[in-house]
């Protein structure tokens, strides 16, 4: 059994601290980085094939984790309780999905504009020199922060890593591998993708901690 030191007002604390970082890395970011970084992409990296299929990896996050939570919950009803493993899974999958929903709606709170011109002839930075959030504006040219596919490899990551924690590094690499494929084919800023695993990761640290035993990690 491993001992809970410091009780709710200690985790409180460290999801302030945390957010605090994640703020202060996102404002760093949008200052200095984003643009520096998205020009070199835009340069000499964008239509790099690797780049594209590393963001490929998130696509069938969403539709498994949509059967694998249905099945989840016919078998509990139809049984009245689901096994450990099924438990976990269930956790994992309504982290992606949780993730998701919560990344629709802070898209279009924060409304900000695409490095690239990709539907509709949307504003961008390179299309037309625009940069930065439009509160609530809406529309799809308004939807690059939080970046949903790192939110979503993620929140599967922040779920792995507390349900199945010898396999947490396949989450690590894999949230990274999307993060420099997004990069690489200027599809985000990376103040986007600090956003994006910060939302995801909490999403499913969270979602692995539901309905855990008292005495497990």
């Amino acid at each position: 059994m491993i001992e809970r030191v410091g009780g709710p007002a200690r985790t409180a604390s460290v999801y302030v601290y945390f957010y605090g970082a994640v703020i202060a890395l996102i404002v760093l970011a949008y200052f200095f980085v984003d643009r520096p970084l998205a020009e070199l992409s835009h340069s000499y990296l964008r239509g790099d094939r690797l780049f594209i299929w590393l963001t490929y990896i998130v696509d069938p996050l969403g539709p498994s984790a949509s059967v694998i939570a249905a099945a989840a919950a016919v078998r509990g009803v139809l049984r009245g309780s689901i096994t450990p493993t099924e438990s976990a899974l269930l956790r994992a999958s309504c982290a992606i999905l949780i993730a998701g929903v919560l990344t629709y709606e802070l898209k279009a709170a924060f409304g900000r504009t695409w490095p690239e011109t990709w539907i509709n002839d949307n504003p961008s930075y390179f299309g037309n020199g625009t940069y930065g959030f439009f509160p609530f504006h809406g529309g799809r040219g308004y939807a690059s922060f939080p970046s949903g596919h790192t939110t979503a490899i993620a929140a599967f990551a922040g779920s792995v890593w507390f349900l199945w924690p010898k396999l947490k590094w396949v989450g690590i690499v894999l949230t990274l591998a999307v993060a420099i494929g997004l990069l690489g084919a200027d599809y985000h800023w990376l103040s986007d993708i600090i956003a994006g695993a910060a939302v995801g990761g909490t999403t499913g640290a969270i979602s692995a901690c539901i309905a855990a035993r008292r005495d497990s990690p």
